[in-house]
C-alpha cells in the first residue's frame, strides 16, 4: 500500500448479477489507509465511482455512477458504501475497476492508490429468445404469413419480449431475430425500419415515414419514436402517425429489422 495522504485499502466486497444494460448493487468495504480525510460535499469532494475496461485494460465506460460518501473518513477508519453499476453493453468478459475520486481533479489511481479491479462476466440482457407479437387490429393472412417464416420463435404466450405490429404488417424473414439480438445485448425497447408499398397512393404515407426508412443502420440515439417496437417487461407502447410506438430512454433503432406496411394495413390511408 502506498504511502501518502490519499489512498484507500480494499477489505471486502459484494457484487450482484451483472446483465448488459442493466443496473446492479454493489457492497464495498473500504479503509482510509492515507493521511488526509475524505469528505463529499454534494456532487463534489470524493465519491466512489468505477470504470469498465476490457480484458485488456482499455477503457469501455471510464466514467461510472457516483457513491457519495455518507460522513467524513478519518484516516484509519473503515467503512462500508452501497453503489449503483450500470454494465455495459454488448455482454462478455470485462474488468470493473472501482476507484475513489475527487470531482473534477482526479482519481486516487493517479497518486498510486491501487484500485479493486475484477473480472466480471456481463450476461445476456434476457436468456429466452422468445418474442411474443400483438397484432393491433386482428389477424391478417399476410401478417400471419410473414410471421411464421420468422428465424426465431414467435409466440403468442407470454414470453421475455413484446412486439406490436399491425394488421396487415410483413415483417422480414430476420426480424424476430435481430429484435432479440438487440434485447440481449442490452436494450429494453428495439424498433426497426419501415418499407411503405405501393405507387402513387402510398407516396404520402411514405413521406411520412421517411425517417424510419431502411438503411438508417442501428442507433441508440434515434431522434424519433421506434414505431413497432419490442419491449421488455415493464414498457408500455404508446401511438405515433396511426402505429404503435415508443418513446425513451435505453432504446436502439434497429434499421435492418424491415417491417413492409401498404398505406392500409391497420391505418387509414388519408
Amino acid at each position: 500500500m502506498p504511502a501518502g495522504p490519499l489512498a484507500v485499502r480494499w477489505l471486502a466486497y459484494e457484487l450482484g448479477e451483472s446483465r448488459a444494460g442493466t443496473t446492479t448493487h454493489a457492497r464495498l468495504r473500504l479503509e482510509n489507509a492515507g493521511t488526509a480525510p475524505w469528505q463529499s460535499r454534494g456532487r463534489a469532494g470524493i465519491q466512489l465511482s468505477y470504470h469498465w475496461l476490457d480484458p485488456f485494460g482499455n477503457p469501455i465506460v471510464w466514467d461510472g455512477v457516483r457513491a457519495p460518501l455518507p460522513h467524513v473518513v478519518q484516516p484509519g477508519e473503515e467503512l462500508e458504501l452501497d453503489a449503483s453499476v450500470v454494465s455495459p453493453r454488448p455482454p462478455g468478459g470485462y474488468r470493473l475497476a472501482f476507484d475513489l475520486v475527487e470531482e473534477h481533479r482526479f482519481w486516487f489511481q493517479e497518486l498510486g492508490s491501487t484500485p479493486l479491479d475484477l473480472e466480471v462476466d456481463v450476461r445476456p440482457r434476457i436468456d429466452a429468445r422468445l418474442l411474443r407479437v400483438v397484432v393491433e387490429g386482428g389477424e391478417h393472412p399476410d401478417t400471419e404469413a410473414a410471421l411464421s417464416m420468422q428465424e426465431e420463435s414467435v409466440v403468442r404466450e407470454d414470453a421475455v419480449a413484446t412486439a406490436y405490429l399491425v394488421a396487415g404488417a410483413e415483417p422480414g424473414p430476420d426480424w424476430s431475430r435481430l429484435l432479440l439480438d438487440a434485447h440481449a445485448e442490452g436494450y429494453a425497447a428495439v424498433g426497426g425500419a419501415i418499407a411503405v408499398e405501393g405507387g402513387l397512393r402510398a407516396r404520402r404515407v411514405r413521406a411520412e415515414l421517411a425517417a424510419w426508412a431502411a438503411g438508417g443502420g442501428r442507433n441508440p440515439r434515434f431522434a424519433e419514436p421506434l414505431l413497432f417496437p419490442s419491449l421488455l417487461e415493464g414498457l408500455e407502447p404508446t401511438t405515433h402517425l396511426g402505429l404503435p410506438a415508443y418513446s425513451g430512454s435505453d432504446a436502439l433503432f434497429e434499421g435492418r429489422a424491415l417491417v413492409r406496411l401498404r398505406p392500409r394495413s391497420g391505418r387509414p390511408s388519408d
